[in-house]
């Protein structure tokens, strides 16, 4: 008792909201959102999503939340205090931030590269054959890179629940913000000719981003573009990965919970919508529909740099504020993902936050270096159950993402939904006097529609739904 009165908490709603939507304004919103939107029927995607987030989301994040407030645990220990047999569930929700950490540096040591290549003026480099893949294959500048991301993400995370990661948030995501905002503008605003004399606007791009395309839509269709919003939403959200239960254990009992997470709900779509309108405009109008297929690495590192290249003179001060912008978001993710484990060997093994950000950042090291070599002295290629091409990068997001992410949400369900019950947690959330608006629909999601949709989604990424 004496350590949960002694336990950091946000000094505020705002605090918690803007670290709960640092954390999901990450990569995967700005590096998948836009292909997916592309890929899946533009208007027809984001209405899903958002049907999803507003449904799906909202009780994933909902329960993550209220679990780590009513426990005042993180996730290695929150659902073990739930109940006794269910310490499972929190052994994989704390593997998933612990596998996915050194990855992410790993792509954050790149973004710092690409950063110092815009703002040194040298921006144009990068669009040279082979350049991201010749970078990325270096023995020694990857190592040196994910080290100075590494470390910056630790010292925030050192520095404590307010000192650090609420005060680094109340910062950075104003500026991410209003950085995103400034390039959708710009984005929507440009026209290029290319070779061919065709000319295309960043209009032209928003319609594509905007303008639901249902005239081929059939049920496989609309099933794949469900399944890929839902996954989205892992990423979007953060949920399953424990950070959300590790942030809900710093938030005050008297807080505004239902306030807090619809605020968390309208950020985290609003910057995913942003980011949708910040690429597909300037990559179509600079390459065309076909040059939407790229996502991930790819987009970031390949395409976008062209595209800003294209721009003239402006495309060095474009590129320098979007890797800028993508920086941010890459620390406020990794921020809270390393705080997710170091908040569980906190409680667990009654650490000291420095002695558990020292071990942390030193595995987060081992890691990293491991997933470098994977690109050299230890480069192979092997096949996924869902058919892509992998080296140890794609192998580690394929476990934490594909495998344990969904057995930790689908196992979440269960044990709210029919085990300590849904009231748990609605009361949990009523707490402080605010009425969850959404109370039945919670009982029915959390019960009986988001375990079927997880399960699905577990059996596509496995490969053995194949048929949608």
């Amino acid at each position: 008792m004496n350590k949960e009165k002694n336990r950091n908490l946000f000094s505020g709603s705002i605090g918690f909201v803007l670290a709960a939507a640092g954390s999901a304004v990450g990569l995967g919103n700005i590096w998948r959102f836009p292909y997916l939107a592309a890929k899946d029927g533009g208007g027809l995607f984001l209405v899903i999503y958002l049907i999803l987030a507003l449904t799906f989301g909202f009780t994933l994040l909902t329960t993550e939340i209220a679990i780590g407030r009513k426990t005042k645990q993180s996730p290695l220990t929150a659902y073990s205090k739930l109940k006794k047999k269910s310490g499972f569930i929190g052994v994989f929700a704390c593997l998933v931030p612990i596998i996915i950490l050194p990855y992410y540096c790993v792509i954050g040591g790149w973004v710092v590269k690409y950063f110092i290549a815009f703002l040194t003026g040298e921006g144009a480099d990068t669009i040279s054959d082979g350049y991201f893949s010749g970078y990325i294959s270096q023995e020694t500048e990857p190592f040196i890179m994910l080290i100075i991301f590494l470390a910056i993400v630790s010292v925030i995370v050192f520095r404590g629940v307010n000192k650090g990661i609420e005060s680094f948030s109340k910062v950075i995501m104003p500026i991410l913000l209003i950085l995103v905002i400034g390039i959708a503008i710009f984005s929507v605003t440009i026209t290029h000719t290319d070779d061919n004399g065709v000319m295309r606007t960043g209009l032209e791009g928003l319609k594509v981003c905007l303008v639901p395309e249902v005239q081929d839509l059939t049920m496989k269709k609309l099933f794949t573009v469900i399944l890929d919003a839902m996954g989205q939403l892992f990423f979007s959200l953060s949920v399953a990965m424990g950070i959300m239960i590790a942030y809900g254990s710093y938030v005050k009992d008297e807080d505004n919970l239902v306030k807090s997470i619809n605020q968390i709900e309208i950020f985290d779509t609003a910057v995913a919508f942003l980011a949708g309108i910040m690429i597909i405009p300037a990559v179509y109008v600079f390459m065309g529909r076909e040059g939407m297929a790229a996502s991930g690495p790819g987009l970031m590192f390949v395409s976008l740099p062209k595209v800003f290249m294209t721009m003239g003179s402006m495309g060095q001060i474009i590129g320098c504020l979007f890797f800028a912008m993508v920086l941010f978001a890459a620390l406020t993710s990794a921020v809270s993902i390393m705080e997710a484990i170091v908040a569980s060997l906190m409680d667990q093994f009654n650490l000291t936050r420095g002695q558990a950000t020292a071990i942390e950042t030193l595995i987060a090291l081992i890691g990293g270096t491991v997933v470098c070599l994977g690109y050299n002295k230890w480069y192979f290629d092997i096949t996924l159950p869902n058919g892509l091409h992998a080296q140890i990068l794609d192998i580690m997001d394929y476990i934490s993402n594909n495998a344990l992410m969904p057995i930790v949400a689908i196992s979440t369900c269960i044990l709210v939904g029919w085990i300590i019950k849904p009231k748990t947690i609605i009361d949990e959330v009523e707490k402080s006097g605010c009425k969850m608006g959404r109370k039945k629909l919670y009982v029915v999601m959390i019960r009986y529609i988001a375990p079927l949709l997880l399960i699905l989604l577990f059996l596509k990424s496995l490969g053995i739904l194949t048929v949608i």
